[in-house]
């Protein structure tokens, strides 16, 4: 079941419109203000960063996508080749499903073999908790992939839409603190596109995690996967009812910086260019990343993929430019972003 779900996410991804009908990211409402005279040599802007210990040449993360499934592992594969050439790092999918059907490891195996130098986030949902998962299957996953941090996904109205989804989601927190305080890698929190609040934010940080993964609303709306997934028409008009559910990245991304300042935000949900990365850095995201663009060059080639980060990546240094920005630091710290509502 859990193979033929992941299949079926990947097909429906690819294939149907699957985006928010009239909410946003909220980034549209962000604009930079140019600067004619930048006192700035393109050549010298410096995209790199430090996360977790890792070295990448840009602030960019390949989302966390798939994993489970034969054509998973091609995905899969080409996307670490095109991320360890490339310096960035990258997500995997849930990993339930290899953790409870071997047969399945492979297609998140396949990664750090092409890909040894990345950073890697090992992924697995957080309400598995509460259905007999401990931090010893948080930390086999973090070893079968040899992850750098493990994700742990936050996906409560995917889960309600699901007919077979996982709605236990009471005492949940206390679990989340003890994989933070006996796991040893960092944790990190991730929506899967509905954002965090400021008060969930907080009891997150409050718990150890290491940094919080917005993943907000205005990209890919899982309520519409599910509803293409759904098993009755009854189903699908109550996953229909939700497609414009969820908090805006741009103010998850404010939310969360509002509740836990100490920690590195990462942006995501519904980034689609380095221009839109660099709005979420100078709104205070250390990382950034991107799944939609990428499962669709995965599917043509390595090459496809490594394309895009080198469009992307050129996005970003050019936004930098033209705002006189030389480091991603400066870039956080821009006077020049302006909010016209």
């Amino acid at each position: 079941m859990l193979e033929q779900r992941k299949a079926d996410h990947i097909r429906i991804n690819l294939e149907e419109d699957v985006g928010f009908d009239r909410l946003t990211t909220g980034l549209e409402r962000y604009h930079f203000t140019h600067q004619a005279l930048p006192e700035l040599n393109l050549a010298d802007i410096d995209l790199g960063i430090t996360f977790f210990g890792k070295s990448l040449r840009l602030p960019l993360l390949i989302s966390s996508m798939t994993g489970g499934t034969e054509r998973a592992h091609i995905i899969n594969r080409a996307l670490a080749t095109a991320a360890q050439e490339a310096g960035i790092a990258m997500g995997l999918g849930s990993m339930r499903a290899a953790l409870e059907d071997p047969s399945l490891a492979e297609s998140f195996r396949v990664v750090r073999p092409v890909a040894p130098d990345i950073l890697l986030f090992a992924n697995l949902g957080a309400v598995q908790l509460n259905y007999g998962y401990t931090v010893n299957h948080c930390r086999r996953a973090v070893e079968m992939v040899e992850a750098d941090a493990l994700f742990l996904h936050f996906n409560v109205l995917q889960e309600a839409l699901q007919p077979e989804g996982d709605t236990n989601f009471a005492g949940l927190l206390s679990k989340v603190e003890a994989v933070c305080r006996n796991l040893e890698v960092p944790v990190v929190a991730k929506e899967v596109g509905w954002g965090f609040s400021e008060d969930t934010a907080r009891h997150l940080a409050n718990a150890g995690v290491a940094a919080i993964d917005v993943s907000g609303a205005g990209g890919t709306s899982w309520s519409q996967v599910e509803m293409y997934r759904a098993d009755t028409e009854a189903r699908r008009r109550v996953a229909a009812t939700f497609r414009d559910w969820g908090i805006p990245t741009a103010e998850s991304i404010d939310m969360v910086r509002r509740a836990a300042p100490h920690l590195p935000p990462i942006a995501s949900g519904g980034l689609r260019n380095g221009l839109e990365i660099a709005k979420t850095i100078a709104l205070g995201a250390h990382l950034a990343g991107m799944a939609g663009p990428f499962l669709r060059a995965a599917v043509v080639s390595t090459e496809a993929v490594l394309d895009t980060v080198e469009v992307t990546a050129s996005e970003l240094r050019t936004t930098m430019f033209c705002i006189g920005a030389a480091s991603l630091d400066q870039l956080r710290d821009t006077p020049y972003l302006v909010c016209r509502t």
